[in-house]
């Protein structure tokens, strides 16, 4: 049995996207993850696949794992010869019992490291728009704990006085339940009661809510708000900043919850695009692909590419099926010989380069017509041989008018749009509670198959909006009754997010309660 290894870990206070560079690197060794209830989900998925994930943590003052169990598993696994990180919101050392867990370690013997993180303070008060420290309002940071143990051990007192005295920033962790208490206490001490506060509850989440006010009348504005843990409290002349330097609120995607409706395996690429604004993907995709048509006519025309004067490649879906195919029958990039290659949209001309070829013509618009003038332009189409891997139900649009010029065009269906067979939980639950802002849409097939799961579900899909990709998918939507909202003039899934963006700025925002 190999010597085990213990990594304590920060994981920050919420976004996963503050996770430090080593500790998705240590994640990425673990055997097993013990983490605390407040880490992100995502961050759990940097873990192997194999790892065991074991959840041990409390919020605030509720009840959760004892911490002398939590130290006898950080043991136990480590004894056993596993990489082990114990994965911890914030930064271990502020406030997180890195000193009661790494001297359990030390005192057994057993070897560790420990990785800061960003902490609470850190990130709440940057989230919110306040800056900890200023020149002229702020020269310090005093960090405390408004959580008081309850296991009858010692340890000292806060001094409130000092506290009050002091001048610059004060950040209270764990600090919601008794913040009418801490509020008189500092008050009581000397702070004056105009002092300007702000309580920010799950900070950096998009969730995120900020409630301020002055040490006089928070503990009433957080009631009536209905804040709860997990919250920090900012306190001082630094929170009259929020004002001009809020920045999160501004976002207009952000914590909205939009529903990706792409193929499973397509899904996770606009999930990242609208994280980076902030918004709160839900995954139910209401499209499959499956590989289609005669096994051997398939194989026969892949195997005379370089048959063909053009081969057209509509989608990066037919770039990876014809690709799987010719994988599958040994064949490469080689197959290609002379013949021409044509690719709609950047994505897909880059999964070609992708796989060792080139494309000749890569149409300025992402629509069908737009491809058949761009190989108008690029050469004689009249007698020319066209093959154009495609889906089984993509518009006649392009063979119908590259045939009109006089070429000779072969539509070869390798992969079809199918119903999945079961859908994520998660989902369908968002979808049955009209728990959604936004639909996205990126095919006609994807647009008939949501409102079909609409009716299937009782659901009225004129209650949500949408955004299409294209005129196609909005005719699609627009034909089964669906509330189109959101249309790029560039049909990509960018130019959706931005234009979804752009959608939310008009409509605004409910203003903030402090």
């Amino acid at each position: 049995m190999g010597r085990g290894f213990v990594y304590l870990v920060g994981a920050g206070p919420g976004d996963p996207g503050l996770l430090t560079l080593r500790a998705r690197d240590v994640l990425a060794r673990a055997e097993v993850v013990i983490h605390d209830n407040l880490v992100h989900p995502r961050v759990l998925d940097w873990a192997p696949d194999g790892a065991e994930r074991i959840r041990m943590g409390k919020i605030g003052h509720l009840h959760g794992t004892p911490q002398a169990e939590i130290n006898e598993a950080l043991l136990s696994h480590a004894r056993d010869g596993r990489v082990v990180v114990r994965l911890k919101g914030g930064d271990p050392a502020v406030f997180g019992r890195l000193g009661e867990e790494a001297g359990a370690l030390a005192a057994a013997g057993v070897p560790f490291e420990i990785v800061p993180g960003v902490t609470a303070a850190s990130g709440a008060a940057a989230y919110a728009g306040i800056p900890l420290t200023h020149r002229d309002h702020a020269p310090s940071v005093t960090l405390v704990t408004g959580h008081r143990r309850t296991d009858g051990g010692g340890g000292p007192d806060l001094d409130w006085e000092a506290l009050a005295r002091a001048s610059g920033t004060l950040v209270v962790y764990m600090g919601i339940r008794h913040l009418a208490e801490v509020a008189e206490r500092l008050v009581a001490a000397g702070r004056p009661g105009h002092t300007p506060v702000a309580v920010v509850r799950r900070a950096t989440w998009p969730d995120q809510q900020v409630v301020t006010g002055t040490l006089a009348g928070i503990a009433d504005r957080v009631h009536r708000a209905g804040l709860r843990a997990p919250a920090v409290v900012v306190v001082g002349a630094v929170v009259g900043l929020r004002s001009a330097l809020a920045w999160f609120e501004q976002k207009p995607l952000l914590g909205r919850r939009v529903l990706v409706t792409r193929a499973a395996h397509q899904a996770e690429e606009l999930c990242d695009l609208l994280r980076l604004r902030w918004a709160d993907p839900v995954v139910l995709p209401v499209i499959a692909l499956q590989p289609c048509g005669h096994a051997s006519a398939v194989d026969a025309a892949l195997r005379r590419l370089f048959a063909y004067d053009w081969v057209v490649f509509s989608s990066v879906n037919a770039v990876r099926f014809a690709f799987e195919r010719l994988d599958g029958l040994g064949l490469d990039a080689r197959t290609f010989g002379a013949a021409r290659v044509c690719a709609v949209g950047p994505k897909t001309a880059r999964a070609l380069e992708a796989r060792g070829i080139r494309p000749d013509v890569v149409p300025d618009r992402y629509v069908a017509e737009s491809l058949v003038a761009a190989l108008s332009s690029a050469a004689e189409l009249r007698g020319a041989s066209v093959l154009i891997p495609r889906a089984r139900d993509a518009r006649e649009v392009v063979p119908a008018e590259l045939e009109r010029r006089g070429a000779r065009v072969e539509v070869l269906p390798i992969y079809e749009n199918v119903k999945p067979a079961t859908y994520p939980e998660e989902g369908l639950a968002a979808l049955q509670a009209g728990d959604l802002d936004l639909v996205v849409l990126a095919s006609g097939s994807a647009a008939r198959n949501y409102a079909d799961l609409c009716t299937a579900h009782g659901v009225d899909p004129a209650r949500v909006p949408c955004a299409v990709i294209g005129p196609a998918t909005r005719k699609a939507a627009e034909a089964r009754g669906l509330p189109v909202a959101v249309m790029p003039d560039t049909y990509t899934l960018e130019a959706v997010v931005d234009a979804a963006e752009a959608y939310f700025r008009g409509r605004g925002r409910t203003p903030e309660n402090g």
